[in-house]
């Protein structure tokens, strides 16, 4: 009897210090929420984000930020979601079987901008903290997330200092882990019906627990804060480049590629729909405008042949400096 009252004090402890880790989450995700939504805007200059806050019938909610419209981002979303349920949805236990059934928590800051002008490349990034509960059980977290780039119009500088940047990012946390994580990005953001990547890649993990809370929480805080120190000055360089009918028509055809990713193989969307998260934020990730040309292929020697042929290849871009 004893044994067992200590064991059960023993969870409740974890299980409150667990909680007191994602109050910490939650309140550095809702300010880089903020930090972000202000910055964007500032560098657009013209439009600025509305909020969206909301419920989920079955735990927790989350509040939505978009700007439409505006002078360079022709969207742009951020959203903050942390959100309950009582049992694991498929796309998140896909890797770790052991946990499905499981109750679970899930936090993150997730993100895609779609900027207006086509030498302006859209970005995605998010970070998350995910909890998987079990009556009897500890309770087992895990960190993802990452950022990653989708040129129209390559430009080697913007390749490089991107990369430099999610490099620098993660430099505290051992040698190995921006190769690991930027390899595991060229990986993942791979379409293999097309046999191509969505774009020229950055940084991707998930499944993170293997340093212990504060130091995986680090990281998150790292990754976070150093995407507008990647994105942000590719914007101020490239928003004001003169572009025609042609270079918007190939943004908009290149857009495709995007929406075929996010809707058929990304594990954020999957997550969010089968959670039964608030569809408009979920899909808030799709651009504005888009479409598609049956066979197209680029002329030969255009810069958009070199897009695909140079630009989106796996490439050892801090090597290209």
């Amino acid at each position: 009897m004893l044994a067992a009252t200590r064991i059960m004090r023993r969870r409740l402890v974890f299980k409150t210090k667990v909680s007191m880790q994602i109050d910490q989450v939650r309140s550095y995700l809702l300010a880089l929420q903020d930090n972000i939504c202000e910055s964007l805007a500032e560098e657009d200059g013209q439009a600025s984000f509305i909020s969206d806050e909301w419920k989920r019938p079955e735990g927790g909610g989350g509040r939505s930020r978009v700007l439409a419209e505006g002078a360079v981002f022709e969207r742009a979303g951020v959203n903050f979601s942390h959100v309950k349920g009582a049992e694991l949805p498929a796309s998140a236990s896909a890797a770790r079987p052991e946990l499905a059934g499981r109750s679970f928590e899930a936090l993150g800051v997730s993100l895609v901008i779609h900027p207006r002008n086509p030498y302006v490349p859209t970005s995605h990034a998010n970070v998350r903290l995910f909890v998987a509960e079990k009556d009897g059980e500890e309770p087992v977290w895990w960190f993802g997330g990452g950022y990653d780039l989708t040129p129209y119009y390559g430009n080697r500088e913007d390749c490089i200092s991107w990369h430099a940047a999610a490099s620098a990012a993660c430099e505290a946390f051992g040698e190995d882990v921006y190769p690991r994580y930027k390899t595991w990005c060229d990986e993942y953001f791979y379409l293999p019906h097309r046999s191509e990547p969505r774009g020229i890649g950055g940084l991707f993990y998930d499944d993170l627990n293997c340093w212990d809370f504060d130091t995986c929480f680090a990281f998150m805080q790292s990754v976070g804060d150093s995407f507008l120190t990647a994105y942000r000055p590719i914007v101020a360089r490239r928003k004001n480049t003169a572009y025609g009918e042609r270079e918007r028509q190939f943004q908009l055809y290149r857009r495709g590629r995007y929406v075929e990713f996010n809707l058929v193989y990304d594990r954020g969307t999957l997550f969010g729909l089968q959670s039964n998260g608030r569809t408009e934020a979920i899909l808030m990730s799709m651009p504005p405008l888009v479409r598609w040309e049956y066979d197209y292929h680029a002329e030969s020697g255009t810069a958009e042949e070199e897009l695909t042929q140079y630009y989106l290849q796996s490439r050892d871009w801090l090597a290209e400096a």
